[in-house]
């Protein structure tokens, strides 16, 4: 979520303050370890139910929101409403059941998570993978810390987690503050967190004081594996995230592509089509070189609608830098080489979309307030955990379409009880 909004804010004004971002990571390190050391005797100065009163607002703002959206936007907030809610409520009984039932979940979340992370590394093998593994191994770590019973029976569970939280967070804080201290002059903030080794080599703009950003609209195009545009939540996930199987035992992944009129076309394909029978289509799952093969490029939406058919879905985010999208096509557009879990349709989108948005809280008023408001959006929470789980695994279609949805409901959110219809004029204008 964190590395989201310092790309919304950009490199400028990242690089302005990163000394005061690096002093706020060491603080909220600090004060993460307090407070875990704090719940760790049982017998704390900071109560568990203190951390009920920071989520309750939130709680009551999704929920306010909720009442001004529509669609997936509205259920996503009456989702996270409630979900806090709840958990305001377990921390504010605290009983030895409800801190048990605390424990169950904090532990589970996390045991889930860690043997998602460790399965999907050792099977995919992307770049980093081994700091994958010891990221899942962590979690497992914390699962198995959480969920059994020693030092405090369940009563430090929540300051202990909240803690590790803060500590986890605090440290990303710093790495990021750092590495964007040692950026070379001209390089964006998406080189940071793409996967793709080609984005080491790109820069933009920024050098040149002379180019003006160029404001624009691009879609993302989007062919599911099902073939259909509104996939139901009930649909199993393998299907809808990573590949459909037809009667005939044929695999498809589906496919994502980027439009920006009237020039830019960004579509990703193996030059020769990949076996797609299950046997085979295992083998190729890993993100190692010995899997790269030779790649093409579409130039177009329309010869490749009429070539095969129209996009499932579409999705329109306005408001993104031209000039970084174009700087970042030219530079992936060199080398072909197409990889099916590390570089292929869904990769370069993502990785497109991260440079086009760059910055786009920069030219509003007040940028950092625009970030922390973006704060209590769920789509943000969504966009993280999209995120997370592709660069755990690999981008496909499902994920990027609901990764762009998400980002164009943060930058370009609808008039609702939250952005008045005036102001939404005012700002397109």
């Amino acid at each position: 979520m964190i590395r989201i909004l310092f790309l919304f804010l950009g490199r400028e004004i990242i690089l302005r303050h990163w000394k005061t971002l690096f002093t706020i990571g060491v603080c909220w390190l600090l004060l993460g370890l307090a407070i875990f050391i704090d719940a760790l005797d049982g017998d704390t100065y900071l109560h568990p139910y203190t951390f009920a009163y920071f989520l309750l607002p939130e709680a009551a703002i999704s929920l306010l929101a909720a009442a001004g959206s529509e669609g997936t936007a509205k259920q996503m907030r009456i989702v996270q409403g409630i979900a806090l809610l709840a958990v305001s409520a377990l921390i504010f009984t605290s009983t030895p059941a409800t801190n048990f039932l605390l424990a169950l979940v904090f532990g589970l979340c996390f045991l889930i998570d860690g043997t998602m992370r460790i399965a999907s590394a050792w099977v995919v093998r992307f770049p980093r993978w081994k700091i994958g593994i010891a990221g899942g191994v962590f979690e497992l770590i914390l699962a198995i810390a959480t969920l059994q019973p020693w030092p405090t029976w369940y009563e430090g569970t929540v300051g202990a987690n909240v803690g590790a939280v803060l500590i986890l967070s605090s440290l990303g804080i710093i790495h990021v503050a750092w590495r964007i201290h040692s950026l070379e002059a001209g390089a964006p903030l998406s080189r940071l967190f793409g996967r793709s080794s080609l984005l080491s080599a790109i820069t933009t703009h920024h050098h040149h004081p002379q180019v003006i950003t160029k404001r624009g609209e691009l879609i993302v195009h989007v062919w599911t594996p099902t073939g259909t545009a509104m996939t139901p939540l009930r649909q199993r996930a393998i299907s809808r995230y990573i590949a459909a199987v037809d009667a005939n035992g044929v695999i498809s992944t589906g496919h994502a592509a980027l439009e920006l009129q009237p020039d830019l076309y960004i579509s990703h394909y193996p030059a020769v089509e990949i076996d797609r029978s299950p046997n085979e289509f295992s083998r190729t799952l890993r993100a190692t070189a010995d899997n790269n093969i030779e790649g093409r490029y579409l130039t177009d939406y329309k010869s490749e609608a009429e070539g095969w058919c129209e996009s499932t879905v579409q999705v329109i985010i306005k408001n993104i830098d031209e000039n970084k999208l174009r700087a970042f096509w030219n530079t992936y557009k060199a080398d072909n080489t197409y990889n099916l879990t590390n570089r292929n349709c869904s990769s370069v989108v993502a990785d497109a979309l991260d440079a086009a948005l760059e910055g786009v809280y920069r030219h509003k008023r007040w940028p950092v307030f625009s970030a922390l408001r973006a704060i209590v959006y769920p789509e943000l929470w969504a966009a993280s955990l999209i995120r997370k789980r592709a660069e755990s695994m690999a981008w496909t279609p499902g994920l990027v379409l609901d990764y762009a949805r998400a980002l164009s409901a943060i930058v370009d959110p609808q008039p609702g009880i939250w952005v008045p219809k005036e102001f939404q004029k005012r700002r397109t204008e």
